[in-house]
């Protein structure tokens, strides 16, 4: 509502206020205690998307790895995943079929659970370490058949404009003999 429709609603007596808390709303402005507030616009009463909290950086905002990333790759991604799960079990078995016969059971459940925590670190690093060179690896080869694959299609493109070169050159050749064979016109 603007201060124009304010003033042809309104008797003159109660378009004062009215006009003033209305200029004061398109001037950005709250109205004062006591002054009714014109109605808002539809867009006016629109929320704003909340702001990003304090301290806490997303992970959209935040700068990409500087190398290719063993979590993104998904076959990596679960290998690594089940070594993990290979490791914790295998050393969580061994740690206590080696630890039951010379101690309590409560002591060996103890250095089990620790040998398979120990295995499940350990195991994870050396998959991590694999992964991040067969990623690379693969890239590399991938990269190889692109410039591969770039260098045969310009070869085929060659040989096809070479060999539309020599048709062209065999076509003006036989065209130039036609001419030199012919009688002449009369």
């Amino acid at each position: 509502m603007t201060v124009a429709d304010v003033d042809a609603s309104t008797p003159p007596s109660e378009a004062e206020p009215l006009q003033s808390a209305a200029a004061a709303v398109e001037a950005g402005e709250e109205p004062r205690s006591g002054e009714s507030a014109p109605e808002k616009a539809p867009e006016a009463s629109a929320k704003t998307p909340r702001k990003a909290r304090k301290g806490k950086a997303r992970a959209v905002d935040e700068a990409p790895a500087e190398g290719p990333s063993v979590a993104a790759h998904p076959r990596a991604a679960r290998a690594i995943a089940r070594a993990k799960g290979w490791g914790a079990l295998g050393g969580f078995l061994l740690g206590g079929y080696l630890s039951l016969p010379t101690h309590t059971l409560a002591s060996a459940g103890l250095r089990a659970i620790i040998a398979g925590t120990v295995c499940y670190v350990a195991v994870w690093a050396g998959a991590v370490f694999f992964w991040r060179r067969m990623v690379v690896l693969e890239i590399k080869a991938r990269e190889q058949e692109l410039v591969r694959a770039v260098q045969d299609d310009a070869a085929r493109r060659d040989a096809a404009a070479a060999q539309g070169a020599k048709a062209a050159a065999r076509a003006q050749g036989a065209a130039q003999l036609s001419k030199e064979n012919r009688p002449p016109l009369r």
